[in-house]
């Protein structure tokens, strides 16, 4: 990818404007999502959408909050302005539970009464009920008997009170069913309602806060809805030009391009853009906004070993399940925004989802959390400190074995049991693993081939360096030698003993770069690297 040239004007960062006015009336860039407003005001009446953190979720509600409300001005030049009906505004009531903290009991009640209280005050309604959801039904009546027009209700971060509660069980649930009784009376005012978008972060199970909300349409993976947040490559060529030039492009795109929502284009992280533009530095701009330690101590209390991340697949109804007492891991990291969408595989009907890092900021950072947990303090600040590029540019394979001795030595006797990563294969392989992913290494995990699949690929400038890992209760000095004894036989003709190892190393043989064969026994006994054998693959 090459940056355009800088000819356009240089426009205001919208970093942490939620205000569509202000956006548009003060100078901001701004991504036209107008279009896909105008395609779900023709296509339905309730939709419900989730998207990660930080995706400009709260923008797209604005938006749609001025539209209805015919502020005109804020939209010429945009996709919508000559199919919109300018005169006929409708009034529109907007819950929001970004704000604030809801992990004690009663406080999403108190939230939702306050703001009820003052869309009362301004609209000169008078408050007749002591629970929200009257409340909430007898505002929407109100208005519409007033303005003589169907209401518009958003609803802004409607699971936060959930999420904030996800450590204290108790108060979450209590949460749940006070949501699920404020958002069903969505449904029973339906015939005073002109249109609804609820926006989250999370898709909770149509049995718990959507028992009563069965009318909408769901559009988080509907590819016509798959980039209504976030920015595409042409809105980074084309809105952002001006701000491009001196900036690698195609690191842009390792960096922060890679969601999908199965559309045809994968999508940028706002968030990210921005500070990048701002800054001019390649950083972990969206994940260090996040504290991702409910999401760690999950994959450490189930076990699962930190390689299996890349390789997840769910179902459309698994990725879009989200509940206190029954969370999948796969929806977790998806609707959060740590995997993404990879592939899709259809048969007889029911499609299977791949999951993956949607890129390096992501893979990077997450991994670099995962080591922290999985280290103790000083077996932590000597991974951080790790020269990995240099051992692996030298092919300085001694180095990089004593330094893998070094850090396994400083983990105590009992310390894999209380991650919980599975048995010592598992434990020590998601080490490795994540100490090449934290230190920002092109990997692969579960690498496939014609012969079967090896447990690593590690991809760098000096060469291609395949791994495979082995438990056993004692130095055997056989991982290597098996792989090349393998190796020998398939040459021979005995292509079912070929090892997946062999299998990966031709493959990128083929490619013409230098390719090592790395055998890695972990020993039951010593609790440390037992072998650690190198060959050149040729």
């Amino acid at each position: 990818m090459s940056a355009p040239d800088d000819g356009a004007a240089k426009r205001r960062l919208p970093i942490g404007i939620q205000t569509f006015r202000e956006v548009r009336g003060e100078g901001y860039y701004y991504v036209d999502k107008t279009a896909h407003v105008q395609r779900m005001t023709d296509g339905g009446k309730h939709y419900f959408l989730s998207r990660p953190r930080r995706f400009g979720k709260s923008l797209l509600l604005d938006t749609i909050k001025e539209l209805f409300e015919g502020s005109e001005e804020l939209f010429r030049g945009l996709a919508i302005h000559d199919r919109w009906d300018w005169g006929r505004p409708h009034p529109v009531l907007r819950l929001d539970f970004g704000r604030g903290s809801f992990d004690e009991p009663g406080l999403a009640a108190k939230e939702a009464l306050a703001q009820l209280d003052a869309i009362e005050r301004r609209a000169g309604v008078e408050g007749r009920y002591d629970t929200a959801p009257a409340r909430f039904g007898h505002l929407i009546e109100s208005l519409r008997e007033r303005s003589g027009r169907r209401v518009v209700v958003l609803v802004d971060e409607y699971d936060k009170p959930i999420l904030d509660a996800l450590e204290a069980p108790e108060v979450a649930r209590a949460n749940r069913s006070f949501l699920r009784g404020l958002y069903s009376v969505i449904k029973s005012c339906d015939a005073h309602i002109e249109f609804t978008l609820l926006t989250g972060v999370s898709k909770f199970a149509k049995v718990s806060i959507f028992s009563g909300l069965n009318n909408l349409m769901d559009i988080t993976l509907d590819p016509a809805y798959s980039a209504i947040c976030g920015y595409t490559e042409r809105d980074l060529d084309e809105v952002f030009a001006p701000e491009l030039p001196g900036l690698d492009r195609d690191e842009v795109h390792r960096w922060y391009n890679g969601y999908s929502w199965l559309g045809e284009e994968k999508v940028y992280n706002p968030f990210d853009i921005l500070l990048l533009f701002r800054q001019r530095k390649f950083k972990a701009h969206w994940f260090e906004t996040g504290s991702p330690k409910f999401l760690i101590d999950t994959l450490l209390r189930r076990g699962v070993p930190t390689p299996d991340l890349e390789g997840m697949v769910g179902t459309e109804a698994l990725l879009s399940a989200f509940d206190i007492d029954e969370m999948s891991v796969e929806a977790l990291l998806f609707q959060t925004g740590y995997l993404t969408i990879t592939g899709e595989d259809a048969e007889n009907g029911l499609s299977q989802y791949r999951l993956g890092y949607p890129n390096r900021e992501v893979r990077q950072s997450l991994n670099e959390r995962l080591l922290w947990a999985l280290l103790p303090y000083a077996a932590r600040r000597r991974a951080d400190d790790a020269p990995l590029r240099e051992l692996l540019a030298a092919n300085d394979f001694a180095g990089l074995e004593a330094f893998f001795r070094s850090l396994f030595a400083g983990v105590p006797h009992q310390w894999h049991v209380n991650n919980n990563i599975g048995d010592y294969e598992g434990y020590y392989a998601s080490v490795v693993y994540s100490c090449f992913a934290a230190h920002g290494f092109d990997l692969i995990p579960e690498d496939s081939s014609s012969a079967g699949r090896a447990d690593m690929v590690v991809r760098s400038e000096s060469g291609v360096y395949v791994f495979e890992f082995k438990s056993v209760e004692r130095a055997s000095g056989r991982a290597l030698a098996q792989i090349k004894d393998r190796g020998r036989s398939s040459m021979r003709g005995a292509s079912p003993s070929r090892s997946p190892a062999e299998g990966s190393a031709n493959k990128y043989l083929r490619l013409g770069r230098p390719v090592h064969l790395i055998g890695v026994e972990f020993s039951r006994e010593d609790r440390n690297i037992a072998a650690f054998e190198v060959a050149r693959a040729a």
